[in-house]
């Protein structure tokens, strides 16, 4: 079930923010470099997979910049997005991700820190 509930407009302007980075975790064709995506994940950033399997910030790291080396022009489409504020500078955003051969719920949580942005955890999960 979707939650049509309309976004604070105070959190409108941190969801944005937060859609732009989001896609970096499944999506690193943009042309970011690897030092965008160190700084992006905190040291003990961890992620549980479509899959089921925990993977952490090293293993993560590896995968973006096997696919930066690699680039697949893969279509995909997020929607859905809802943000709930943890506490001050936390935030859990939700959506939905359709790629070609699947659609998934992700997870994701965020830190806004002097630094800016640092994700935490995300999940996805696949939609049977």
């Amino acid at each position: 079930m979707v939650n049509n509930t309309p976004i604070p407009t105070d959190l409108t302007q941190i969801l944005e923010q937060l859609k732009a980075l989001e896609p970096l975790i499944y999506c690193a064709n943009s042309g970011a470099c690897s030092e965008h995506f160190e700084r992006l994940l905190v040291q003990d950033f961890w992620e549980v997979g479509a899959s089921g399997k925990i993977y952490d910030r090293a293993f993560v790291l590896s995968v973006l910049k096997a696919r930066q080396q690699n680039p697949i022009q893969e279509p995909w489409h997020t929607f859905d997005y809802q943000i709930r504020p943890i506490e001050t500078q936390h935030f859990l955003i939700t959506y939905s991700l359709q790629q070609a051969t699947r659609l998934s719920r992700r997870a994701t949580l965020w830190q806004n820190t002097e630094q800016g942005w640092k994700m935490l955890y995300h999940q996805g999960t696949v939609v049977v």
